[in-house]
Parts: structure tokens; sequence; C-alpha cells
């Protein structure tokens, strides 16, 4: 896992920043294996903090507890996920639907939101708030 921290004032505030900011960070990783990057966010959209968690060609480590502990240091209030998928196939699996809904039930515990989690595959983008997921 690497960590990294974000110069401000890199705003996430919408579909479009967002899918630029992450195809940017997706294309310097392996294409082969899922990474999950994690963009925690300000009430203004302001990237505060970004942390990216490494996978294999199956997928990629979803520490919730890790990203929850990240978002109450950094004093988090939304929270974009991204992550790719070497298969081609840009479609939200079961595991991925899951594991999102878990962790916005739990962020929002400590007023939290989830604003978007994107799936990455080749030049092709989904995003679970347009397919009405969040």
């Amino acid at each position: 896992m690497r960590h990294q921290r974000a110069e401000l004032p890199l705003k996430l505030d919408g579909l479009g920043p967002a899918r630029e900011f992450f195809a940017g960070c997706l294309a310097d990783a392996r294409t082969d294996q899922e990474s999950l990057w994690v963009a925690h966010l300000d009430d203004q959209a302001r990237c505060l903090h970004l942390s990216r968690h490494a996978g294999d060609e199956t997928g990629a480590d979803f520490p919730i507890r890790q990203i929850l502990s990240d978002a109450v240091v950094h004093g988090t209030t939304g929270i974009v996920l991204a992550h790719n998928h070497p298969s081609g196939d840009a479609r939200p699996s079961d595991s991925d639907c899951r594991a999102t809904r878990r962790l916005a039930s739990a962020a929002g515990a400590i007023d939290c939101t989830v604003v978007d989690h994107l799936v990455f595959a080749g030049k092709d983008c989904m995003s679970f708030r347009q397919l009405g997921l969040l």
C-alpha cells in the first residue's frame, strides 16, 4: 500500500474531474493487476489525502477499517474510490457492490459520504453514482 498527499487545491467535484484524475493515477499502474485508489475529500471536494491499495489479477484489497481510519485522521467528509478491472469489463462486480455498500454504511456513522466509486477497464469507466448504485 502506498500513500501520498495530494497537492491542494485538487478538486474532485464531479464525475469529469474524478474520472480525469483517476485515469492518470491508473495510467501508471500495471494493467494486469487491480489497484484501488481512495481519495479523501473535505466539504468543498478538495482532496486531503490519497491512498493506493494494490491487488492482483483477481482483485484488490478493500481495507474498510484503514479507509475509515484515514477518514477520521484527515477529517474527511467525502470519499471517492476508483479501481481497474484487468478483465476489460468496466461493469462493477457483485463483490465491488457489496464492499462499496459496506463502506458507505460504515462511513455514514462518522458523517462521511462515499461520493462515487469509479471502475476503469481500458478506456471505459463506469460510475456507481451514475448507475444508481450509490
